[in-house]
């Protein structure tokens, strides 16, 4: 193939963590300064990015008696995802579009593989299954301590009048085992998976963000200029 037919990917970034670790507000922060560089950036989130997901979202997160068993909620999980990236995720890259999401199929694996019980090597292969081809090149971890996270969850909610949701509501210990769950999945994956610490101050944890995902954005930026 001739160096004018190869065509540059866009990089597929995640942000991932455990409950109130500020993934949405640092994902809204690196779309803007990705978009400051002049490219052109989807920001999504998962589960609830689609129509269908919107309706799986509602079933994950509210409380109540008949709630998703274990594996139940991986297969919702995992109909999100799939739903996503065919309709959102992959379309965004084959359009020469970066994407940065709010997490991916890295929860799932933490989350119903470690955390849950189910089994991290058999989720990842329901994941590969679910996702295709695509899969992040950078998933940036924010790390905190569960008992702070949960803090910053229930004065978020109360300011807003919320009720906390369903994986909220787990006891200390289960978040304990997620975060974890991340830091076993950052050690075993240590190219694709960097860790932030965001206890430190939201400028702090932004700039340590961008550190990594820059270096990553502008060299597309060079590839398709």
């Amino acid at each position: 193939m001739a160096l004018e037919e190869i065509k540059a990917v866009p990089p597929f970034i995640t942000l991932e963590g455990g409950e109130g670790v500020g993934k949405s507000t640092q994902q809204r922060m690196l779309v803007r300064r990705a978009r400051g560089l002049g490219l052109t950036v989807t920001g999504t989130r998962e589960p609830g990015a689609t129509q269908l997901g919107a309706s799986v979202r509602d079933l994950l997160t509210t409380p109540g008696n008949d709630h998703p068993g274990q594996r139940s909620e991986l297969l919702l999980y995992l109909a999100d995802r799939a739903q996503h990236v065919e309709r959102v995720i992959a379309p965004a890259l084959e359009g020469g579009q970066v994407v940065i999401c709010d997490r991916f199929a890295d929860s799932s694996e933490v989350y119903q593989g470690r955390a849950r019980g189910l089994g991290v090597e058999w989720v990842r292969g329901l994941n590969r299954w679910a996702c295709g081809e695509v899969w992040p090149d950078l998933t940036i971890l924010l790390d905190l301590e569960p008992g702070l996270g949960l803090r910053r969850v229930n004065k978020r909610q109360g300011e807003l009048g919320l009720t906390t949701d369903r994986l909220e509501n787990e006891g200390l210990e289960f978040h304990r085992q997620v975060r974890q769950g991340f830091l076993d999945q950052a050690a075993a994956e240590p190219e694709r998976i960097k860790v932030v610490d965001a206890s430190m101050p939201q400028d702090e944890v932004a700039l340590a963000v961008w550190a990594l995902a820059e270096p990553l954005l502008k060299e597309f930026k060079r590839l398709t200029a």
